[in-house]
């Protein structure tokens, strides 16, 4: 227990990633440490205007530099202090003996991980891909032996995010896996469904990328930026939303995750469907699972992370 509780104190220690000159810094404010592999770190970011919660997952030997592993979640969190992969996702007991940091966003659910335009009355300043792709990789890759190979994994809101963010942000994540996601911004539909989706809490859409007719809604389109992609290993995943292996009945809310889970499932289907379409066209190769019954929930969540991990692995040379 000795070197657990030196590592805690260590971790306590506030320390800033380097950056160029006169641009304000993101630093490690505290660190909790749940665990010895587990830690909850708050970052004092700039973008967000506030100290943020990231939680990070450490390889069991720490012997050398490694590859880090970002996973976002989807609209909804289970809990408001962790993230759904830690909570839901099986991610703490599936990296447990994988070679690799893990970085969990807290908080980011329904904000499609994005920079909004303006602050929200509901939701606050919400500039997570600045977080994501310039604040934390630096940062986090310097306190946590990260060797600056990155992936990123999402679902759901958070699968458009990860395809959206590695498109975005040059050659920072070398591979993605995105599960269950819709990926249209700026035709009439894909803008109505995010759109009712951000308004669901009292949000105002506006906020995030402006009015109907603002640039920034095409600029966030997958589909539209795919060429972005060429060079990186992608995984992709969707199922019909037919009920299959994990509906049974000692399935909670079994009726809601059939019917609800069902057709927002077929949806991601449909969507991923276009995309595969469009990557295709580009002649860029992917791997897919279109599973033939599955719905929109956690268990086949899981399952996917094992089934993607080796397309990730393999780019990150795990």
């Amino acid at each position: 227990m000795r070197w657990f509780v030196l590592l805690a104190v260590l971790l306590a220690v506030s320390v800033t990633a380097p950056r160029a000159a006169g641009e304000e810094t993101a630093s490690i404010d505290h660190v909790v440490a749940v665990t010895d592999r587990w830690l909850q770190v708050f970052v004092d970011s700039p973008a967000m205007g506030r100290i943020v919660q990231v939680d990070v997952l450490l390889p069991q030997q720490n012997r050398r530099a490694r590859p880090t592993v970002y996973m976002l979640e989807g609209i909804d969190s289970a809990r408001p202090d962790q993230n759904d992969w830690t909570a839901q996702g099986g991610a703490v007991d599936f990296f447990a003996d994988k070679d690799v940091n893990v970085v969990l966003p807290v908080g980011g659910a329904g904000s499609y991980y994005t920079d909004w335009q303006r602050d929200d009355p509901v939701r606050g300043r919400q500039r997570w891909e600045t977080l994501l792709t310039r604040e934390l990789p630096p940062l986090l890759d310097a306190r946590f032996r990260g060797d600056g190979r990155n992936a990123v994994v999402g679902v759901s809101m958070g699968a458009q995010a990860a395809v959206m963010l590695a498109e975005r942000s040059g050659g920072l994540f070398r591979a993605v896996a995105a599960l269950s996601g819709c990926y249209e911004t700026s035709d009439a539909v894909g803008q109505a469904e995010l759109r009712y989706i951000i308004s669901t809490d009292g949000s105002d859409p506006d906020d995030m990328w402006g009015a109907i007719a603002d640039p920034d809604w095409a600029a966030h389109d997958v589909p539209a930026h795919a060429a972005e992609l060429a060079g990186k290993s992608l995984y992709f995943y969707a199922a019909t939303g037919f009920p299959g292996i994990h509906e049974n009945l000692g399935t909670p809310d079994l009726p809601d995750v059939i019917i609800e889970g069902g057709a927002i499932e077929s949806g991601a289907r449909l969507c991923t469907g276009v995309l595969q379409q469009r990557l295709q066209d580009l002649g860029i190769a992917a791997t897919y699972d279109f599973a033939p019954a599955g719905t929109h929930s956690w268990p086949y969540w899981r399952d996917q992370l094992a089934a993607g991990w080796p397309v990730l692995a393999d780019a990150l040379g795990r």
